[in-house]
């Protein structure tokens, strides 16, 4: 075992936010720099770092530490009431959307697995999405409550198609689908557990007493539940990524009121995710991505657009049901820019294809350069859309009218 170059990794991790920091101005998300970062010091430009044994261990379990913490971003009430049954309607659009993209892609060649490319556009990047919304004070906004919900809908679809088709664990879909219905099961037996317990006064106490202790005793549950969850989630045949996505959403229903009683705990889940484990697979999805195959024809190269159009179309076109809710022009628009803005999914879903050989390295090159343009372009247009409706309505308490 070698730490050579995970060391690098590290280095790159720990660099990225200071060169953020440089140009303020420039709202790059840092994912996307993590991962050109890869690109450019791995083996299609410098060739100076490689994906060993150890890099990717940790990229693994970096990508399910990820989707934990977007499993924990899930609030069930955003997807409840009326609101809930427009993002139910809009979700309906986008997987309709998605399928009919898929079908049309496979009919002119241009993909391998339509089911695949449709389960890779229905995501959105609901980590990334929040501090948008939040920078332009719009999450307790009707737009930004559905965006949410919207997102969280999305991520929820895209990480079960994913699990239920694309898993090298187990056999056909009808088995898959009673397999998830015990999960499922499962998942209800422990979140129930987990709430009779946390009511138990002695074990309630002994909680609180140890959490900010050196035994942080919080964190050491949930990476119990994390862990255990995935390998559950393994032994039933599917990713390892459905059980840390689940582990998130359960952690999120049994402690939903962690930020306000217990506000450090959230803070450490991230700081373990963003600060160590997340940054290591956003780099190593970089080393890992194939240039040569983007670039070896213009075909691939004319895929990205392509690509990016059709996550316009399929996640932002759906967004137009969300007037019924009294958004305005410029908040549907903002709204279904913000809900095509996508990376994550997209690389798990082109990493677990191309192990099963269900994407070819061009095409799954051209829909990560795709997700990377979401996440830069989307939102850039997005934020003056919500800023203007904003100012349409007037300030809020406690604000200076413009």
């Amino acid at each position: 075992m070698s730490y050579d170059n995970l060391v690098i990794v590290l280095a790159v991790a720990a660099c990225v936010p200071f060169l953020l920091a440089l140009v303020p101005r420039v709202r790059l998300p840092g994912p996307v720099l993590e991962i050109l970062a890869g690109v450019v010091l791995g083996p299609a430009v410098l060739d100076l770092v490689q994906p060993d044994a150890t890099v990717e261990a940790l990229s693994i379990i970096g990508l399910s530490f990820l989707l934990f913490l977007a499993g924990l971003e899930i609030d069930v009430q955003q997807l409840r009431g009326p609101r809930g049954r427009l993002v139910a309607l809009g979700l309906a659009g986008t997987l309709a959307l998605a399928g009919v993209v898929g079908w049309v892609l496979d009919l002119a060649g241009l993909v391998e697995s339509p089911l695949l490319i449709g389960t890779a556009l229905v995501a959105t990047s609901l980590g990334l999405l929040i501090p948008i919304l939040k920078d332009a004070d719009a999450v307790d906004r009707p737009v930004g409550q559905l965006t949410i919900g919207g997102a969280s809908a999305g991520e929820i679809s895209a990480v079960l198609l994913l699990s239920l088709f694309f898993s090298e664990h187990a056999s056909g879909p009808a088995s898959r689908v009673l397999l998830l219905l015990g999960l499922a099961c499962l998942t209800v037996f422990i979140a129930v557990t987990s709430i009779r317990a946390g009511r138990t006064m002695w074990l309630s106490e002994a909680v609180m007493n140890l959490a900010d202790t050196s035994a942080q005793v919080r964190v050491r549950l949930t990476m119990v539940l994390v862990v255990g969850l995935s390998a559950v989630a393994m032994h039933f045949g599917f990713e390892a990524i459905l059980g840390a996505f689940i582990a998130g959403a359960v952690l999120r229903l049994v402690d939903p009121a962690a930020e306000r009683t217990h506000p450090q705990f959230h803070v450490k889940l991230e700081g373990l995710g963003y600060g160590f484990l997340v940054p290591v697979f956003f780099v190593t999805s970089g080393i890992q991505f194939d240039l040569g195959a983007l670039f070896a024809d213009a075909g691939a190269v004319l895929r990205v657009p392509m690509f990016l159009a059709a996550l316009l179309l399929v996640r932002g076109l759906p967004a137009v049901v969300y007037r019924r809710a009294g958004l305005s022009r410029s908040e549907v628009m903002a709204s279904g820019l913000l809900q095509a803005t996508s990376l994550p999914v997209i690389v798990a879903a082109t990493t677990i294809g191309l192990e099963l050989d269900a994407i070819r390295p061009a095409n799954a090159a051209a829909l990560v350069a795709a997700g990377l343009l979401s996440v830069i372009v989307f939102p850039l247009i997005a934020l003056p859309l919500l800023n203007r409706s904003r100012a349409s309505v007037g300030p809020g308490p406690g604000e200076k009218p413009d």
